[in-house]
């Protein structure tokens, strides 16, 4: 890496410890710290712009829309930053797209159009499953004031800690965008399914209880 990269970067992590510190909602410094590595992880196996990747990990979630007012206004808090300190234009766009275009948003927003935009998703998406992907789901649930689970919650629109698990974080797997991703989130989705399986089968071990209470 480059002296000015070595630099940047250094740069980047301060800015964004200082912005995420005190997130309890699963987005701290240290989910961007685990995205960091498996970007950089990733971006090795696939031969994709390490540093383009390893800026727009570090920067990601301060752009993020729950963690700001607005879309708009984090991705400017983005953009003012790298434009203050001095960041290649031509480092900024790539960035910043990654940035702009890396959540996901239902599902719905269009397919990364560089490498290293589907490594950083992968990174991502990659730390939203497995163990800590459970954990981060519970933390990120208690930060909104949502319920663990609500028997029936599939024909409500109540959210809860359980429901985001079949909303979203069962999909992703099948939508990781390299060999390599796809590779590590099969054991991460298979921890997810039998977590699952034992909370339910918890669940229903309570809910035996309360009817023999009741009877």
């Amino acid at each position: 890496m480059r002296r000015k990269e070595g630099q940047m970067i250094e740069l980047a992590e301060q800015f964004a410890r200082e912005f995420l510190a005190s997130d309890p909602s699963g987005h701290d410094w240290w989910h961007v710290h685990r995205v960091r590595n498996l970007a950089l992880e990733i971006a090795d196996r696939e031969h994709a712009d390490a540093y383009i990747c390893e800026l727009a990990a570090l920067l990601h979630d301060v752009a993020d829309v729950k963690l700001n007012t607005s879309k708009q206004e984090g991705l400017d808090r983005v953009r003012d930053w790298l434009e203050r300190v001095g960041e290649d234009p031509a480092v900024i766009s790539p960035v910043m797209e990654i940035i702009a275009n890396m959540s996901y948003n239902g599902g719905h927003n269009a397919p990364m159009t560089t490498i290293e935009g589907q490594v950083v998703q992968d990174a991502d998406r990659l730390d939203a499953i497995g163990a800590i992907g459970i954990a981060r789901t519970f933390a990120f649930a208690g930060s909104r004031g949502h319920l663990i689970h609500e028997p029936g919650e599939h024909r409500s629109n109540t959210k809860t800690a359980i429901a985001h698990f079949h909303e979203k974080l069962l999909k992703l797997q099948e939508l990781m965008n390299t060999g390599y991703a796809k590779e590590l989130a099969a054991n991460r989705h298979q921890f997810m399914e039998a977590f699952l399986q034992q909370f339910h089968a918890e669940w229903s071990e309570h809910r035996e209880e309360d009817r023999t209470d009741d009877s």
